[in-house]
């Protein structure tokens, strides 16, 4: 869901929604969410979802650098849980380094 095309922007406005709410959503739920369980909601997790050997294998490769304030930011973390809150509040396109189809790559920005 959410109003964007851009997941990264989803979860911002996600997490956001969230902390109106009086609620919080951890980084790795959030990512959980946008990824393994949207296969699942769909039924559709037998093909998508993760990386597991078999799978459709259509993904975005993130860059926590992919600007300069990101770099600073993500310079600073001491953990994934801290490093994905950082590309989920701080993320937009400029975060995506390559995106991938069906396993082969169809954009790189390295």
């Amino acid at each position: 869901g959410g109003t964007s095309l851009s997941m990264l922007q989803t979860l911002n406005e996600a997490y956001k929604i969230c902390q109106l709410n009086g609620t919080s959503l951890s980084p790795l739920e959030a990512f959980y969410r946008v990824t393994l369980g949207n296969a699942e909601s769909l039924l559709l997790d037998d093909r998508i979802g993760n990386f597991t050997p078999g799978k459709e294998a259509d993904f975005i490769v993130l860059n926590p650098a992919g600007t300069p304030l990101m770099e600073r930011r993500s310079g600073k973390c001491t953990s994934l849980e801290e490093l994905l809150f950082c590309l989920m509040i701080m993320g937009d396109d400029r975060a995506v380094a390559a995106t991938y189809v069906m396993g082969n790559c169809l954009w790189n920005a390295m």
